[in-house]
């Protein structure tokens, strides 16, 4: 089982930077395919990014390539979302979550098992 606890959200101007963490429990962590999801007001949940458990490839959703990137520290079981040129449509709860242990997961949500709470991210312009 894995437990996950995002950090590092807040106010940010358009063009600003974040980085967001998310501390997971577990010994799975190193064996899961984590990602990061994000929520607007009235929209659906969407994938942001993901990082494979196996071999440390990465997808990006479109809006977000070459802006953001996602990283994971196994030894610290922590993973990493770098957000770069943030602009207000990137405002959002933003979610970590991992997929069930062996599991290489991509971009649809229902793979996900394990979610934290979210943090949330303002970008003003």
């Amino acid at each position: 089982q894995v437990q996950l606890v995002e950090s590092g959200g807040g106010l940010v101007q358009a063009g600003g930077s974040l980085r967001l963490s998310c501390a997971a429990s577990g010994r799975a962590f190193s064996r899961s395919t984590v990602g990061w999801f994000r929520q607007s007001p009235g929209k659906e949940r969407e994938f942001v990014a993901a990082i494979m458990w196996d071999d440390g490839s990465t997808i990006y959703t479109d809006s977000v390539k070459g802006r953001f990137t996602i990283a994971r520290d196994n030894a610290k079981n922590t993973l990493y979302l770098q957000m770069n040129s943030l602009t207000p449509e990137d405002t959002a709860v933003y979610y970590c979550a991992a997929g069930s242990s062996g599991a290489r997961v991509g971009i649809r949500s229902r793979d996900y098992v394990y979610w934290g709470q979210g943090t949330q991210v303002t970008v003003s312009s």
